[in-house]
C-alpha cells in the first residue's frame, strides 16, 4: 500500500532563539517492506549548517544549527512510501519463549543485534511489577509469538486510552496503577514487561492510519505520531512489530520512522537552544493512501 505522509511541527517563541541546535528523526526509515519512494525535509528559517547520516541504530538522522535570531521554528517532512510488511509465521511454530530468552542471554552470532534491547534504557528502566503483570501470559514451553499476540491483546482491552494524563515522564508503575495512557506509554509498558522476562525489544515510532475505509474501526492514535513494539523472536523468526494500543501486527496501516531503546533514543524533534523565553508547540500530521501497489 503507498502511504502519503506530511508532519509539521512548529515552535513559537515568546522571545527570539538566538542559537539552535536540533537533531531530527522525521523521515521514513527504508527497510525490506517499506520502500520509500520520495521524502523531502524543509526548514524555516533555513538553517546556517545542515548535514544528513544514520544513527547507532541505522536511522535516517538530520542535524540542523541555526545562528541567526528566530521567533519561530519550523520542520516539513513529507513523504511517500510503499508498505507491505510480512505476515507474520504461524503462532505454534516459533519457538518457546524460554529458548529466545536463553538465545539472548547468549548473544553471540545468532542475537547480538537482539541483545542490546535486553537492557533498560532511560525511559523504561528495570521494572518487576511489568514482569509480573506479563507472567501470567508467559507459561512454561509456549511459542513466543503466541504469548507476544496475548500480552498485545491485554494491554489494549486493560488499559484505557486517554490522553493528557500522562507526559513522557510518567513512570511505567504508574501507569501501571491508573491502566490509562497513549502510545507511548503502552509500548514502554510492554517493552519492559519484555525486557524483565528476558526478551529483547525496542521501541518503534512513526505513524498510523487512524482514518481506516469505511466499514472498518477508527484506530487510536493520534494525528501527531504513534509509537509501537518491535518484540524478537529468535533467529530464525526475527523481529515482529506489535501495536498494543489496537491489538495489531503491524502490517499496512503503519509507517516506520525509527526504531531505539525507547522514545528518547529517536524524538522526533531534540535540541539545544539558546534564549526563546517560554515556546508553544504545535504538531501535524497527515497520512493518505496514495493507491495500492
Amino acid at each position: 500500500m503507498k502511504l502519503k505522509v506530511r508532519h509539521v511541527t512548529s515552535y513559537a517563541y515568546s522571545s527570539p532563539v538566538d542559537l539552535g541546535g536540533h537533531i531530527i528523526h522525521m523521515q521514513p526509515r527504508p527497510l525490506p517492506h517499506q520502500e520509500v519512494l520520495s521524502s523531502s525535509l524543509s526548514a524555516e528559517p533555513p538553517p546556517a549548517r545542515r548535514s544528513e547520516g544514520v544513527d547507532h541504530f541505522g536511522n535516517p538522522v538530520t542535524w540542523l544549527f541555526l545562528d541567526r535570531p528566530h521567533p519561530t521554528f519550523e520542520v516539513v517532512s513529507e513523504a511517500v512510501v510503499d508498505v507491505s510488511f510480512p505476515r507474520p509465521p504461524l503462532a505454534d511454530s516459533t519457538p518457546g519463549w524460554e529458548e529466545v530468552a536463553a538465545c539472548s542471554a547468549r548473544g553471540g552470532r545468532d542475537a547480538w543485534q537482539a541483545a542490546e534491547f535486553l537492557f533498560e534504557s532511560p525511559r523504561v528502566p528495570l521494572t518487576p511489577e511489568a514482569g509480573r503483570y506479563a507472567a501470567p501470559t508467559f507459561t512454561p514451553g509456549r511459542p513466543i509469538l503466541s504469548c507476544l499476540l496475548e500480552l498485545t491483546n491485554r494491554i489494549r482491552h486493560e488499559f484505557r486510552f486517554r490522553s493528557g494524563v500522562t507526559s513522557l515522564r510518567t513512570p511505567i508503575t504508574t501507569v501501571l496503577e491508573r491502566r490509562q495512557g497513549v502510545c507511548q506509554d503502552f509500548t514502554h509498558l510492554m517493552i519492559a514487561a519484555l525486557r524483565a522476562l528476558g526478551l529483547p525489544a525496542r521501541y518503534v515510532s512513526g505513524y498510523i492510519r487512524t482514518k481506516p475505509p469505511p466499514g472498518q474501526t477508527k484506530r487510536l492514535g493520534s494525528d501527531q505520531s504513534h509509537a509501537w513494539v518491535g518484540a524478537w523472536m529468535g533467529p530464525e523468526h526475527g523481529w515482529i512489530d506489535l501495536d498494543p494500543t489496537n491489538d495489531l501486527v503491524v502490517r499496512e496501516e503503519h509507517v516506520v520512522l525509527a526504531w531505539g531503546r525507547d522514545y528518547s533514543d529517536i524524538s522526533p524533534l531534540y535540541g539545544i537552544i539558546l534564549g526563546g523565553g517560554r515556546h508553544s508547540l504545535h504538531v501535524g500530521v497527515d497520512l493518505d493512501e496514495t493507491g495500492r501497489s
